[in-house]
């Protein structure tokens, strides 16, 4: 059995022995290889260049920490609309010279070093009125740092500046005197001030026929446009007529509190209101009136039908589904002939 398992398991084969052999011969190539090329020597960074570059590093930081000088000649001195010219302005850095906020420019602005958004910002506010009235307003200035008013304050010089001043305080008083003026009038004083403006005329609104008028007509009502005008008609027109200035105020849309305003501007008259002969209408037509419908016109047709011709209107409160509220509603459209 132990030969048996030798033989099996640890004899090899022509094959496995080649195979070990090539493993073996690879591993050793590997492991000799380095020492066949050994590495390249680091070359050693000359004495001489370190120094260069040191000198260079405290050249630049030197220059970093030197103050910012103001290059503000007599020659730039300020004069309204003008800024030094473009010979005088260094682009790298901001040239500081006096200036009015309310008469310079955004190239103006950019040259004293903000920025192209800001002095956008701030030509935009004095385009709508805006005014400068005191250096220290500039700190008021949407998007201009701290440090930016702190150094641009010194050369602001507001420029006939009197005329502004003297408006607002002009107002000022006005306002003033309205509340002066305003108190003493809910002290039950009479008022020093007495407004000069005539009284508001009003005019009668002119009355409307709501069963003739058009929407040329109705469209002179307050409140009501072309579409509520137009809306009144066809919902006239769906009835055959409006027996009540009350009935506009059922029109789909019309608010309660317009109907209210023009309601006492309406007239209505009875006679040009459609009406239905119920001893002969049949129920397709009868079904079209808003009030009406299918199930009460039905009702009424075979109401007829079963008992004969109506004698009266009033025999329509007959019929179960006609209640005495949708009788008032329907009698003014309906007649018996």
């Amino acid at each position: 059995m132990w030969k048996n398992f030798v033989k099996d398991y640890l004899s090899f084969t022509k094959k496995d022995r080649v195979g070990v052999i090539v493993l073996v011969t690879l591993i050793f190539i590997v492991v000799l290889l380095p020492y066949a090329w050994p590495a390249k020597k680091v070359k050693q960074a000359d004495p001489q260049e370190i120094e260069k570059i040191k000198l260079l590093a405290a050249e630049l930081n030197k220059a970093n920490d030197a103050p910012a000088s103001s290059s503000y000649t007599k020659k730039n001195e300020y004069k309204p609309g003008s800024y030094p010219t473009t010979k005088d302005y260094d682009k790298d850095k901001a040239v500081l010279f006096y200036f009015d906020p309310n008469t310079l420019d955004a190239a103006g602005w950019e040259r004293l070093g903000v920025r192209e958004k800001t002095a956008a910002t701030i030509v935009k506010y004095i385009s709508k009125g805006g005014k400068f009235r005191k250096p220290e307003d500039i700190s008021k200035i949407y998007g201009l740092f701290k440090d930016e008013v702190a150094r641009l304050m010194p050369y602001v010089k507001i420029v006939a500046q009197a005329n502004v001043e003297k408006k607002y305080y002009d107002d000022k008083r006005i306002d003033e005197k309205y509340l002066n003026e305003k108190k003493r009038y809910f002290n039950n004083d009479k008022p020093a001030y007495t407004s000069t403006y005539p009284a508001k005329k009003t005019f009668p609104l002119k009355q409307i026929e709501i069963n003739t008028a058009d929407t040329s007509v109705l469209i002179a009502l307050p409140g009501i446009g072309s579409k509520l005008a137009a809306r009144i008609v066809n919902f006239r027109d769906k009835l055959g007529g409006f027996y009540s200035v009350k009935q506009v105020g059922e029109t789909y849309g019309l608010p309660d509190s317009t109907f209210s305003k023009i309601q006492s501007s309406l007239q209505c008259n009875h006679a040009a209101v459609k009406q239905f002969n119920i001893n002969t209408v049949d129920a397709n037509t009868l079904k079209q009136h808003p009030y009406i419908r299918w199930n009460l016109a039905n009702a009424i047709v075979q109401y007829r039908a079963q008992h004969g011709n109506f004698k009266s209107i009033e025999d329509l409160q007959l019929i179960a589904v006609i209640t005495p509220d949708i009788f008032e509603k329907v009698k003014a459209y309906l007649v018996v002939q």
